[in-house]
């Protein structure tokens, strides 16, 4: 793409200091999400991608400390800007769907409340009719993302809603005031698969619509497939391979990508024995021998080279690898054939 990314993440580093020892939670990661476009951020749990979206929006756990790097939102650099510029973005330019919406949401306050308290802080809205504008746009909201009888609906509490119903009000609470960035942690945790691909299929909507720049965190490699342009993955706090989507599921070259694929059931799945799993385990990030790769010992194709230096991810390439041994031509492609349509 011509135009900047409206999110240009270098470079950047997390650990967190615990009593059992520092763990190097994140190191050098490059990430972009450009206006309109839609961005998967893949990987096991405890890859670190819940971990860097809460550190983008200053969230993170008290124990964290940012090591390097920069954030750059539309020029602001969002690990240098202040806790005051932060507030100010959150929600207004910068909205966040959690994973679980009954924890998110207040329990005891409505929902409808919970939106206008959103527009109040954010909205800039002022006159002797603010709490008719809040509700009208509040309602408004929730009739934007499909939820019906919404002026019935503004009045209720979370817990008389579905888990499906919460997760609506969530991105409505995320779109009240039309943000630029849009970040969606596991936004289908704990919904059935029906209920899954309606969220999926609104939050997609709304995003083309509004040409929302969007950061779509799962490790649900098909809901990848079916809604991202591109393609981040992630290993223990490295960034390996970014690529657009159908690219990245025809012809892995990151191993880890591979195995991720292997492990994924695709149309062509008869049962369950073709599925491989991932082998070992994700490393101890508390190590300070980590390996240069931290894929090296559970990869087949590792050489000292592996453990010895970190390979880059290549900024500017279509298809970045970060590996000294990619996956290429037919093995690579051979990948598709066996785990996914």
């Amino acid at each position: 793409m011509s135009a900047p990314p409206l999110l240009d993440v270098q470079g950047f580093g997390l650990e967190f200091r615990t009593r059992s020892g520092t763990v190097h939670a994140l190191q050098g990661i490059d990430l972009a999400v450009h206006k309109g476009e839609i961005v998967g951020l893949v990987g096991e749990s405890g890859s670190g991608k819940s971990v860097l979206s809460y550190a983008l929006l200053g969230i993170s756990d008290r124990a964290a400390k940012v090591t390097g790097g920069t954030a750059l939102f539309g020029g602001v650099d969002l690990l240098a800007c202040g806790e005051r510029t932060l507030s100010d973005l959150r929600g207004r330019e910068i909205s966040m769907i959690f994973q679980s919406p009954r924890t998110a949401l207040n329990p005891i306050r409505t929902v409808g409340r919970q939106i206008e308290d959103v527009l109040r802080r954010h909205a800039a809205a002022r006159g002797p009719d603010l709490g008719t504008s809040l509700r009208k746009r509040a309602v408004q909201a929730l009739r934007e993302v499909a939820i019906s009888d919404p002026e019935r609906r503004h009045g209720a509490y979370p817990f008389e809603m579905s888990g499906g119903m919460c997760q609506r009000v969530m991105i409505a609470l995320a779109l009240a005031c039309r943000p630029s960035l849009l970040i969606a942690d596991e936004p289908t945790t704990g919904l059935d698969v029906t209920t899954q691909a309606a969220v999926m299929d609104l939050i997609t909507t709304l995003a083309r619509e509004r040409q929302m720049a969007t950061l779509f965190i799962t490790h649900d490699l098909a809901l990848a497939a079916d809604h991202c342009d591109r393609i981040v993955v992630m290993h223990a706090g490295h960034a390996v391979e970014a690529a657009p989507a159908r690219e990245l599921f025809r012809a892995p070259r990151h191993p880890y990508s591979a195995r991720l694929l292997g492990s994924t059931p695709g149309e062509r799945t008869r049962s369950a024995q073709e599925l491989l799993p991932v082998p070992g385990n994700l490393p101890d990030l508390r190590r300070d021998d980590l390996p240069g790769c931290r894929f090296a010992e559970r990869c087949e194709r590792r050489s000292p080279r592996c453990t010895a230096e970190r390979p880059p991810l290549p900024r500017g390439d279509t298809h970045a690898v970060a590996c000294w041994h990619p996956l290429t031509g037919p093995l690579a492609a051979a990948t598709e054939e066996t785990v996914h349509a």
